[in-house]
């Protein structure tokens, strides 16, 4: 069964990953009607998110700025953004290297207690799963508003 939740880690990332491939870099900071966020968040929220789920960023360990919570952490927008936002291609290649992280968390750790329950989740195997669930979801969002920018 743990085997399955990597599958769809390394499923998912790849799907995620060829969306990004085929984007046109020129759509991914409008927001169209109806969206609360661009392109551009969702792929750094996905990336910050699953840091936070799977690695426990931020955490001196983590190969992400920890200036990416406040840029693409839970209730951010880019209309508050300050400073340096990293391009497609870094958040790309950041997106690679933590598929490559993923994929050296073993299997073992999945049965591991939370110190503290998150959303009803009791176990890291579980979390692993919302954070599966969490980047198709936001994978649907960019192909969605990719569709409707390029209509």
């Amino acid at each position: 069964m743990s085997e399955l939740i990597f599958k769809q880690f390394d499923l998912t990332r790849s799907n995620f990953l060829k969306e990004l491939n085929g984007l046109n870099p020129e759509i991914i900071d409008i927001q169209p009607q109806g969206f609360n966020n661009t392109i551009h968040w969702h792929i750094g929220h996905v990336l910050t998110s699953t840091e936070q789920f799977m690695f426990g960023f931020p955490n001196k360990s983590s190969n992400i700025p920890e200036n990416y919570i406040a840029l693409f952490g839970y209730g951010t927008k880019p209309a508050d953004w300050q400073g340096d936002v990293p391009s497609l291609e870094q958040l790309t290649e950041q997106l690679k290297e933590q598929a490559a992280r993923l994929k050296e968390i073993p299997a073992s750790s999945l049965q591991q207690e939370l110190k503290k329950p998150f959303l009803g989740l009791s176990t890291f195997g579980e979390l692993a799963n919302m954070a599966v669930y969490h980047e198709a979801y936001h994978l649907g969002q960019i192909h969605a508003m990719a569709r409707v920018i390029n209509k």
